[in-house]
């Protein structure tokens, strides 16, 4: 990808489109009681919205293209952040939320570290690396979480 313009499109819809997944599961675990794995994914759509506002910001002044919908280039048929959508299962226990979740924010890594490793454009290559840096920070995140879970340990407390 050698177009920042381009970059940010992806970048923008990528953000959407985990905010929206991790909505959506927050919604359902929510809905069938499963109010710690709700709060979890809540959170989750939180950083991506964040995430996503930073991206939004660095294009406020570009042209940004709009898209079609099989324009974007990703690895697979969603986008790379997109939570599975078997977690909305309301039985999803503590762990799986939060494997689903380190899945989905690895997957995003993975991305920009891909697209840091490919592009010829410098700034390409640095927007790639902040974007790869922020999401090594949720998955370093989603790792201790896990970790704390594991050890019988309760989630930290993080506003959302």
């Amino acid at each position: 990808m050698d177009s920042v313009e381009l970059f940010l499109a992806h970048s923008i819809r990528l953000e959407q489109e985990a905010a929206r997944r991790f909505e959506q599961l927050a919604h359902a675990m929510q809905t069938n009681g499963n109010v710690e794995a709700g709060q979890l994914f809540k959170r989750l759509a939180g950083f991506s919205r964040l995430h996503l506002a930073d991206a939004q910001a660095r294009a406020g002044f570009r042209d940004v293209p709009d898209l079609a919908e099989l324009e974007y280039q990703w690895p697979d048929i969603e986008s790379p952040e997109t939570a599975a959508i078997w977690a909305a299962d309301p039985f999803i226990g503590r762990e799986q939320a939060l494997e689903v979740a380190l899945a989905a924010e690895s997957a995003g890594l993975a991305y920009y570290q891909g697209i840091f490793n490919t592009t010829n454009d410098p700034e390409v290559r640095r927007f790639a690396q902040e974007f790869a840096d922020e999401e090594a920070q949720h998955v370093a995140e989603l790792e201790r979480w896990i970790e704390r879970h594991r050890s019988g340990q309760p989630l930290p407390q993080v506003p959302v």
